[in-house]
């Protein structure tokens, strides 16, 4: 959520934020809501003072044994004029907090310009795309010939966009992720975190989802929602507190499943695990001062194409542009890892600096050593790594002719030893 005050004081600088993202002007709105509800509390308090004059005059009356009848009948019409003015401002405050949590973060001034992602920067490339010297097969290919990728099965239980793996498939799903926890606690100091799946509509609203992102969630029949990610349940550890800022920064890690209706992509990616309605994925998360969270972010996306060097896999880092950029985000990295089997460079994970913006809405703030006050803590999420995709990645890149697996020396340790999938 944006600072009121902030668009007050700069209402052409946060239109012309708005005029990146390709959003119309939004500040003459804002700001003539504004005004009518700061004029209507100067009327208000305007009121409550003269009622109180009034008490006392209406209590001189009375001792002096004089007629209080005319006072009497203004202070009642005055209860009613503030009653109506609280009514008002009552109903205005809720408007403008309603606009407010629709508005989109305002961007870093070093987001490129751009609709789409057509503008987006390549800023490094590591790797060479895998050149495999024969007819690369797509994954999904790929695991229903080995029988252990099974989607006909998940339609059946499930529906569309779930899938089921079975044997080695199944485990190297699992290696995957507890490869990557043990990468970002035991080098990159994450804590590892088991969080709850399902949160309050404050813990969604708090990181962004709702109220604009409802329809790409799952809501249960008691009200609560499956986490998306768990960037939502990992960053809300911090609304409503106020943290000292010399136990800063707080690092996050963990490994759930996600949920997403997928709403807006009918007909994007239907064949395969690419977008799924359920998936795994490692999230990081960083609660950080206002100072730290540029570096903080370089610093996860760092965490982040670790994974991807240990296991071998090609990839590029792509600064997004403004029209590209998530509603919650100020700057974004996406990582991008090249899957032979598609001929594409495909998004694995995305490392965003939220500055205050998730803060505001949750309420989470710092405290200074020795200081007086408080502030809005910086928080930042990503993916470090989704593990279906890193499947995705490691079968198509580490295909063979007769149509097996090499398994990534760095996972074989968590498979056993097992070095190659092949069909039974």
């Amino acid at each position: 959520m944006l600072d009121l005050r902030w668009i007050r004081d700069n209402p052409d600088a946060f239109d012309a934020g708005r005029a990146r993202r390709g959003l119309p002007p939004m500040a003459p709105r804002i700001l003539e809501l504004d005004r009518a509800r700061r004029a209507r509390q100067t009327a208000l308090q305007e009121i409550l003072a003269r009622r109180n004059a009034l008490s006392k005059e209406i209590g001189q009356a009375r001792a002096k044994g004089g007629d209080a009848t005319a006072l009497m009948a203004e202070n009642t019409a005055l209860k009613q004029q503030a009653e109506v003015l609280e009514a008002e401002d009552k109903q205005a405050g809720a408007e403008i907090d309603a606009l407010l949590a629709s508005l989109p973060n305002h961007l870093d001034a070093d987001v490129p310009d751009g609709a789409d992602a057509d503008a987006n920067q390549r800023l490094r490339q590591v790797g060479e795309p895998a050149s495999l010297g024969f007819p690369a097969r797509q994954h999904f290919e790929l695991g229903e010939a080995l029988g252990l990728m099974d989607f006909d099965a998940a339609a059946r239980l499930s529906g569309a966009r779930f899938t089921v793996l079975r044997g080695a498939l199944a485990r190297l799903e699992r290696a995957l992720g507890q490869f990557m926890l043990d990468i970002h606690t035991s080098e990159f100091g994450y804590t590892e975190v088991s969080p709850p799946l399902l949160v309050k509509d404050e813990a969604a609203f708090g990181t962004g989802q709702l109220p604009k992102f409802g329809e790409d969630l799952f809501r249960t029949n008691t009200g609560l929602w499956l986490i998306p990610t768990a960037e939502v349940p990992l960053t809300n550890l911090a609304a409503g507190q106020i943290i000292a800022e010399e136990a800063l920064p707080h690092r996050y890690t963990a490994l759930t499943a996600c949920f997403r209706s997928e709403a807006g992509a009918a007909g994007r990616d239907t064949r395969g695990m690419l977008r799924q309605h359920q998936f795994y994925k490692v999230e990081l998360v960083s609660i950080t001062t206002p100072e730290q969270s540029t570096a903080e972010h370089e610093r996860m996306t760092a965490c982040a194409e670790t994974v991807l060097k240990r296991l071998g896999l090609a990839y590029r880092v792509m600064l997004l542009c403004a029209g590209d950029t998530g509603f919650g985000a100020a700057k974004t990295y996406d990582i991008e890892v090249w899957l032979p089997g598609q001929g594409a460079w495909r998004e694995i994970s995305s490392c965003s600096n939220c500055r205050d913006f998730q803060a505001r809405r949750m309420g989470a703030r710092c405290r200074p050593q020795g200081g007086k006050g408080t502030r809005f803590v910086h928080t930042l999420n990503g993916s470090g790594i989704a593990v279906g995709r890193a499947l995705i990645a490691v079968l198509e890149t580490y295909q063979q002719p007769d149509g097996s697996i090499l398994v990534p020396e760095a996972l074989r340790p968590y498979m056993g030893g097992l070095d190659r999938i092949a069909k039974d």
